[in-house]
């Protein structure tokens, strides 16, 4: 699923502690609605893959670095169920499933190719072939969907080329200058956002 932050029409009364207490931190509005739409949207995402409520579902994250609202999200009462999240200013994307998800949504850069960033996520062989900033996001979504699942690191991201081989990709152009990237272990499909 994925939208504009205000077509996610969720009470913020769903969300954690931890979670209201990480939206506060946001200095932009924007931003912090970004931030609360997309961690509302994977609850309704979730529900829908398990015909539950969303009002009744727990988003959690914990990393051992960083502690409690950090790390790869779950839901408390399926903790088997893949979720992934992501938001960008103005868009915001969930997925849920079986299996690792993994799902990114980035803003294309106007203007020319962003060197240091081709530089920075790009293998040699996928830098030769990438010319615009289009084609740059469209391998960093698919990345960013990789670490998400576990798969990668931000430290390998020059050495390793993204692969589908037992996995499945669903991509999407979001309003003008948005790319989205999902990847899953079961095929997946784009639903609207309840209303």
């Amino acid at each position: 699923m994925g939208g504009r932050p205000d077509e996610v029409r969720a009470p913020e009364r769903w969300l954690t502690p931890v979670e209201r207490e990480r939206a506060a931190r946001f200095a932009a509005d924007a931003d912090r609605r970004s931030f609360v739409a997309a961690h509302l949207l994977v609850r309704l995402c979730a529900a829908a893959v398990l015909d539950a409520e969303p009002d009744g579902l727990t988003l959690l994250q914990h990393c051992d670095v960083h502690g409690p609202g950090h790390g790869r999200p779950y839901i408390r009462q399926a903790p088997s169920l893949g979720v992934s999240l992501s938001h960008t200013r103005g868009y915001v994307c969930a997925a849920a499933g079986e299996g690792q998800v993994g799902v990114d949504a980035e803003r294309v850069p106007a203007g020319p190719l962003e060197e240091s960033l081709a530089d920075m996520a790009l293998t040699p062989r996928e830098r030769a072939l990438v010319s615009g900033n289009d084609e740059l996001i469209r391998h960093w979504t698919r990345k960013e969907a990789l670490i998400k699942r576990g798969e990668l690191s931000l430290d390998l991201l020059r050495s390793v080329e993204a692969g589908w081989a037992g996995r499945h990709l669903l991509e999407w152009t979001a309003e003008p200058g948005i790319m989205v990237a999902v990847i899953t272990d079961t095929r997946a499909e784009r639903r609207p956002i309840p209303g």
